[in-house]
């Protein structure tokens, strides 16, 4: 190869790309005119709009630890909470606490009396009640209650009858509704003009 020829070579290169940066400038290989987009919003405007977002961004940690904070305490708070699926098994639980309570006090409590439907608690929470009757004696009674009291989950007596007995032991016959707190989703809704 010659120096001629080379430089022929240079010279149809550099014409071809010349040629194609003309074709690319005014639309012929593009398939139509183009023009540069206006900006849609000035500088200052963007800005402004960047520093709001740098702002709600340095937030976001404080608040993630704020929720953390906020989450436990509710946590701590619903631990007396009855966890259950459906309102028939809370009321499950509150006559395994009767029975439970009422075996370590040398008692038998057997089975529910009577299942109240749950019923609404303020607008967070729901309440589920069931009533027993047992017969004990009133030491183990008191001790019943005492413990019952101790109980971590949220209880509440509704009411207590107590009938004396006749008998040498002194035992009585006790009619006991307990309540425990549900959360409102086991509560089932009423729909207006249902009686």
């Amino acid at each position: 190869m010659n120096v001629g020829t080379v430089e022929r070579k240079h010279v149809v290169i550099l014409l071809g790309a010349l040629l194609l940066m003309i074709a690319v400038k005014y639309g012929v290989y593009g398939g139509g005119q183009t023009t540069a987009a206006a900006p849609a919003e000035s500088i200052p405007v963007v800005e402004k709009r960047l520093e709001i977002v740098r702002q709600k961004a340095a937030i976001v940690p404080g608040r993630e630890t704020v929720l953390k904070q906020v989450s436990a305490e509710l946590a701590s708070r619903e631990k007396g909470v009855l966890q259950a699926e459906t309102a028939a098994q809370a009321e499950a639980q509150l006559m395994e606490i009767i029975h439970r309570i009422g075996a370590a006090n040398g008692f038998d409590v057997r089975g529910a009396e009577e299942l109240r439907e749950a019923k609404p608690l303020g607008s967070d929470y729901g309440e589920v009640s069931v009533t027993e009757s047992f017969t004990c004696q009133i030491d183990q009674f008191v001790n019943f209650l005492a413990q019952l009291a101790n109980e971590p989950e949220i209880l509440a007596t509704n009411s207590i009858h107590i009938n004396g007995m006749n008998d040498k032991k002194k035992s009585i016959q006790v009619r006991l509704s307990l309540s425990g707190v549900v959360l409102r989703k086991l509560v089932p809704i009423k729909k207006a003009g249902a009686f």
